[in-house]
């Protein structure tokens, strides 16, 4: 077991990709499950609050301590098991998403949530039900995770396999390794349409798994983890594709996205059906101009989009997407597509380079993060849009909107000059996060509540359901030492 106390070695655990910071006692490093163990029976039993530290790429602080000491999972590191036969890997919670992709491409396989930040850790993405760009396709985190070996705050180990243990209506029983019975009452709660990471993940009759996926270190903490992978597509297609008004990029979005619905429902194979749909406005694609000098002159907004393919169908579906884009004015030298993996990955590059300008100019200007992460209902996707922009317009703030929108989800980052317009900017956050709510959407699709939008979880269940929450977390953490600020004020 590694121990920091010095100030200077605990600097690294006290912010996160948000900018958001605080501060501890001490940093432990468990070598082992053994160890973890240890340190959470100490620290249950002297009533010292425990933050689980990932890779600090999150967006929330969920990772950042008021106080008390950090547990870091960065030497539980393990890529146990994976399986080609049964498509399944076994990891422990601090393999970097990078490094298992990397040993999954090896074996021609892939795990399909992809955050923009692939050096998180896994066990990260799964207390945050994490997703990304191939969500529109596959789904969160939460389609992806099979088994979870969870230690609760006492010592007390669950074992948790997906399809075993569930709800009998609104009632849950948990059973530990050591005989103790765990029963919890599950609130009545509509949860959105939409994807969605914020709270707790609770319905009638769930499955246990689903409630400590998305739970941001407050119910305990993952040894090892149990995830579907899949087998590599044989090609995929990459496509970006520059407009010149935002509104035919979103229409273009709203056509796609139901031609994707109809290709599933109907199972067929040789249809447009999209992995992603990233939309860009026209102040994301000024801000990455300095990088990307090639994007087209007088074009206003841009879709990046993908779709699985195979040697025999590959021809006929970009020829499909270039119908489908033409209906736009979209002009085919406006066009960058990619069949082979290196022109890919430069595609890529282009999708993923907002995030990080984004977050390198809050860093740089030291501000919280100003990014939105609201989804709202498909059919409200345009209606939601129109009101951002309109927001938007009364103020001098500068902004860049871009997103998720094959799901309505959408990452509105205001870039504050001055300390008054970041004050302005969080007035306006809230505004948007009451009216994603008002449309039965989200106020966080990927990102989780953290420390940052306890508030904005209040406003979207209520505060009797936000308590009703919080009786769970007391059930399974009774001396309330782990997560504490996160989810819950």
């Amino acid at each position: 077991m590694i121990i920091k106390t010095k100030q200077d070695e605990l600097q690294n655990y006290l912010t996160d990709a948000s900018n958001f910071r605080g501060s501890c006692e001490a940093v432990y490093i468990p070598q082992s499950k053994d160890e973890l163990i240890k340190i959470l029976k100490e620290a249950n039993a002297q009533k010292t609050k425990v933050t689980v530290s990932g890779a600090g790429t999150g967006l929330t602080g969920a990772r950042v301590p008021k106080e008390g000491i950090v547990i870091s999972t960065e030497k539980l590191n393990k890529i146990i098991e994976i399986n080609t036969i049964e498509n399944y890997a076994v990891v422990e919670p601090g393999v970097y998403l990078s490094e298992l992709l990397e040993e999954l491409r090896r074996v021609n396989r892939f795990y399909p949530p992809d955050p923009t930040e692939k050096n998180c850790f896994i066990g990260g993405t799964v207390a945050t039900n994490a997703s990304g760009a191939k969500t529109f396709k596959y789904g969160a985190t939460r389609n992806f995770a099979k088994e979870l070996e969870i230690i609760l705050a006492d010592g007390d180990e669950l074992y948790l396999k997906r399809g075993e243990v569930f709800a009998n209506g609104n009632k849950l029983n948990l059973i530990t390794k050591s005989g103790k019975e765990i029963s919890l009452n599950l609130p009545e709660i509509n949860l959105p349409v939409t994807k969605n990471a914020s709270g707790y993940f609770i319905k009638q009759n769930m499955d246990a798994i689903d409630l400590f996926i998305g739970s941001e270190g407050t119910l305990g903490v993952f040894t090892k983890i149990k995830l579907k992978i899949l087998p590599l597509p044989e090609r995929i297609i990459s496509m970006v594709a520059f407009f010149n008004n935002e509104t035919d990029a979103l229409h273009f979005v709203d056509k796609a996205r139901e031609f994707s619905f109809q290709t599933r429902q109907k199972n067929l194979t040789d249809e447009i059906d999209a992995l992603a749909l990233e939309f860009f406005d026209n102040n994301s694609l000024k801000f990455l101009s300095f990088d990307f000098p090639n994007i087209p002159e007088k074009t206003f907004a841009a879709v990046w989009f993908e779709q699985e393919a195979n040697l025999a169908n590959e021809d006929l579906l970009i020829e499909k997407w270039f119908n489908l884009v033409s209906e736009f004015n979209v002009e085919q030298e406006n066009i960058w597509f990619a069949t082979n993996e290196p022109e890919r990955k430069k595609l890529e590059e282009f999708r993923h380079a907002i995030s990080w300008k984004v977050n390198e100019y809050i860093s740089r200007n030291n501000f919280r993060k100003l990014g939105t992460d609201v989804a709202v209902p498909d059919n409200q996707m345009l209606n939601f849009y129109s009101y951002l922009i309109e927001l938007m317009s009364e103020t001098s703030i500068d902004y860049v909107l871009y997103g998720h929108l094959g799901n309505s989800h959408f990452h509105l980052n205001m870039l504050p000059k001055s300390e008054d317009e970041y004050k302005d900017g969080r007035e306006i956050y809230r505004k948007i996060c009451l009216k994603a709510i008002e449309l039965k959407g989200t106020v966080s699709a990927e990102h989780g509540i953290g420390k940052i939008k306890t508030q904005y979880l209040i406003d979207m269940f209520g505060e009797e359901t936000v308590n009703q929450m919080k009786v769970i977390k007391k059930k399974l953490d009774p001396n309330y030492i782990l997560g504490v600020g996160n989810i819950f004020k």
